[in-house]
């Protein structure tokens, strides 16, 4: 079958490695053509992971997103969330129509609030026996080095999740596989609100110790929510919920984290946007989060003080003092 990549940035970068391991041919899309010109000419991303080595005799790239999807029988959407619908938006529901799709997006569609596979349930009319979704734990940064990596593959379909399991397994790439569609992404969406609540702690000089606390203390608020926007038997000891959550919370190469610890040292939020110059998904996920905890009724002390510092601007020093004696 034909496998295509939809987008440009260091997690697609990732997924075209693992994928040109296995594969002969390789469809990607990328809006830019810098992007485009430095992988035909030199094997390498020009504005994302530029050490990652990339076989181009095997990448058949293109700026014409119409072009690529019209290629493959296999969509891999690699789109940051915030970002899906506006690269979608000439995308019409015939020219998904037949497509599988797999979603490693680990965010919110903001505008909707919605996870990406119902988005393009509702808004694309993707059954959902043909969608799928990749998780973590990961970082694009170790897969680029061909670092040894746990992915969880998840799809209502089982056969769908075998045969995406079967196309992204390789000699750095292990894998799981799970029915969990809507857990494993909601939990995606989470683990970087606490990332980011890690960050903030760490800049604001917090040490090991209670940021141990705060992870504890985060990995209970996300099995809360998700029992309760998506009630079904989960163990949230498993490498799509507690093992994204501590590689997300923990690592140098997060960007959630790096972040959350900019903005504990006083950082704004947007000058932290600005010098990063990438994008942290857990900023939306904090708000997205937010508005939908209003029909849950859940407590998520963690998730609401991200909240409060990054949309309400509340003192970072006060919310964690706050926070302090929620875990008495």
């Amino acid at each position: 079958m034909n496998i295509a990549v939809l987008g440009g940035g260091s997690w697609a970068t990732a997924i075209v490695k693992i994928l040109t391991t296995n594969h002969d041919r390789i469809y990607w899309w990328v809006r830019e053509t810098e992007i485009k010109e430095s992988i035909e000419n030199g094997g390498f991303n020009a504005l994302y992971l530029r050490y990652c080595e990339l076989d181009n005799r095997k990448i058949v790239i293109s700026n014409d997103i119409h072009e690529i999807i019209a290629k493959a029988d296999i969509l891999f959407f690699v789109i940051p969330a915030a970002f899906v619908e506006i690269s979608l938006m000439d995308i019409t529901k015939e020219e998904l129509n037949s497509k599988k799709i797999v979603s490693a997006i680990k965010g919110i569609v903001p505008s909707c609030n919605k996870i990406v596979s119902d988005w393009l349930k509702d808004n694309y009319e993707v059954p959902l026996n043909s969608l799928a979704v990749i998780s973590g734990p990961s970082h694009a940064e170790e897969i680029a080095a061909e670092r040894l990596t746990y992915l969880t593959c998840g799809s209502h379909d089982e056969n769908f999740a075998k045969q995406v399991s079967e196309i992204i397994t390789c000699k750095f790439v292990q894998t799981t596989i799970s029915d969990d569609v809507e857990g494993i992404e909601y939990g995606a969406v989470m683990k970087n609100i606490y990332a980011l609540a890690s960050g903030i702690a760490k800049g604001m000089g917090y040490g090991d110790n209670f940021i141990a606390v705060l992870i504890a203390g985060a990995i209970q608020e996300m099995e809360i929510f998700l029992n309760k926007i998506k009630p079904r038997q989960r163990d949230v000891k498993r490498l799509a919920y507690l093992g994204d959550l501590l590689v997300t919370a923990y690592s140098q190469h997060s960007r959630n984290r790096t972040f959350g610890q900019m903005i504990g040292q006083g950082y704004s939020v947007q000058s932290a946007q600005l010098e990063m110059k990438m994008i942290a998904e857990g900023y939306y996920s904090a708000k997205c989060i937010h508005e939908a905890n209003k029909q849950c009724y859940c407590n998520l002390p963690i998730a609401e003080a991200v909240y409060n510092v990054l949309y309400c601007g509340k003192d970072r020093r006060e919310e964690f003092l706050l926070l302090i004696e929620t875990f008495k």
